[in-house]
């Protein structure tokens, strides 16, 4: 006998898996973030980096709150299927522009080294 599929259930469970990714690429920018930061003006392309990744964390910040609201709906009722759809459609599209900026970001590349992070003390003279 075979159990008939409970779309919501379905979709509240899609829902989680995808906030799960959405919490992973956010820690990795509050990572380059907290690079950025520490480094400042020094980085070629500090401005560039800190607005992208602010975008970036901002963004995923408001699919975050769509996906709660998503989760919400029950899309067995016909009102809550075409805000689902609606809702569906502005996650992809936002989803999109935090791919394509996330991409811009690794292009201008956060340099990671194997050597300590070493901010240079513009007061301080060294040896």
């Amino acid at each position: 006998m075979m159990k008939s599929m409970d779309a919501n259930r379905y979709a509240t469970k899609k829902t989680i898996a995808q906030g799960m990714l959405d919490i992973a690429l956010l820690t990795a920018n509050a990572s380059q973030l907290k690079y950025i930061l520490q480094v400042g003006e020094q980085h070629q392309f500090y401005k560039l980096m800190l607005i992208l990744i602010s975008l970036s964390i901002v963004l995923q910040l408001l699919v975050g709150i769509l996906f709660v609201v998503i989760g919400s709906l029950n899309i067995n009722k016909q009102h809550d299927q075409t805000a689902a759809i609606i809702l569906n459609d502005v996650i992809l599209v936002v989803i999109f522009i935090i791919s394509v900026v996330n991409v811009i970001i690794s292009g201008f590349g956060i340099e990671y080294s194997s050597q300590p992070l070493r901010l240079i003390d513009q007061h301080a003279k060294t040896p």
